[in-house]
């Protein structure tokens, strides 16, 4: 995968992510500033547990992206500031009502919300996340935009009721697992980045390019996130490993895993997969599987394989600096650790 060449010393040892941080970082004010001022409301607890989790020290990848893909063709509307805000009030919403559903207890390091505050407080603010990044996407006034990212939101809640029909399932399949990471991840990054050409006018190639781009990279980002489940620190990792595991889900290194399980295997994923049925040691025994049928490398390999595509669909785009830098982005996006 191509590298953009670092411009001086100061900024050889600066990742991907941070480099494109540093080239956003003015725009990013402007977005921030639309996120902490469109979190507000009359009842104190909203923004309380809005401001936890996204102060949280997030990547804030996706409004991120929808920076970059506007500023490749226009270097001077403020119209995605208000937009990657309801992108990022769109992720939120959903990572609140994820780990309401997954019961999950920690999240960048810290406490879930819903462990601080409760469920019903996070999915209900969860809710009026949702709410604001519609009204920022009217205040927009574009159809398309308001096309695009309502679209997103429908498929990412559908992806999220297909991954709990299919939880535990053993008969689950790798186009199966592609179909829930397509819906749950995918479709936000593929809006995110879909909007920035919309929004400077571009034609339907630009902004089908940016959108096959972020398509693929949610993809890999997904499957990365997957593997690291199973195999990252979680000190660098910022939840608890075996998330996935002790959920119950059907991420993909299991799902190939499964192809060649041997009985014993079998009956060991409908223990504690289906069956919900989980001892000490038990994560342990899945990593040795995992590692055994190599599901890990090949999970890797299959993300490798998005990044490219990924890649490919940047070829109509104009060759700029975040240009390089998003093709930087697929990169770090699969060699990460985190």
């Amino acid at each position: 995968m191509q590298n953009v060449q670092p411009q001086d010393k100061s900024t050889s040892s600066a990742s991907p992510l941070e480099k494109l941080v540093e080239a956003l970082s003015g725009d990013m004010q402007h977005v921030n500033q639309a996120i902490l001022k469109n979190m507000q409301a009359d009842i104190d607890m909203i923004p309380q547990i809005a401001g936890y989790l996204i102060a949280s020290g997030g990547k804030r990848l996706r409004p991120l992206l929808t920076l970059a893909a506007t500023r490749i063709y226009d270097t001077q509307t403020p119209r995605c500031y208000g937009l990657a805000a309801a992108v990022e009030f769109i992720h939120t919403a959903t990572l609140l009502h994820d780990d309401v559903v997954d019961e999950s207890s920690e999240r960048r390091g810290k406490k879930t919300a819903n462990l601080v505050f409760g469920n019903q407080a996070s999915v209900l603010v969860g809710d009026f996340l949702f709410s604001r990044a519609f009204q920022l996407m009217v205040a927009d006034g574009s159809v398309d935009v308001l096309r695009i990212l309502s679209d997103a939101s429908a498929i990412i809640s559908a992806g999220e009721v297909k991954q709990l029909a299919i939880t535990g399932d053993l008969s689950s399949t790798v186009d199966d697992y592609i179909d829930v990471a397509q819906s749950k991840t995918a479709a936000l990054f593929a809006a995110a980045c879909e909007i920035g050409p919309v929004i400077a006018d571009q034609d339907a190639e630009q902004a089908n390019a940016l959108r096959d781009y972020g398509h693929n990279l949610g993809i890999a980002f997904q499957i990365v996130d997957d593997v690291l489940d199973y195999s990252a620190t979680q000190e660098k990792l910022g939840k608890t490993i075996g998330d996935d595991f002790a959920e119950g889900k059907m991420s993909l290194p299991v799902v190939l895993a499964l192809e060649s399980a041997t009985e014993n295997e079998r009956t060991f994923w409908a223990r504690t997969l289906t069956e919900k049925d989980r001892q000490d040691g038990d994560l342990q025994t899945a990593q040795d599987i995992l590692h055994r049928t190599k599901s890990l490398e090949r999970g890797m390999d299959m993300a490798q394989r998005y990044g490219r595509k990924a890649l490919e669909a940047l070829a109509p785009c104009p060759d700029t600096a975040l240009t390089n830098m998003l093709r930087d982005i697929v990169e770090f996006t699969i060699s990460r650790d985190f």
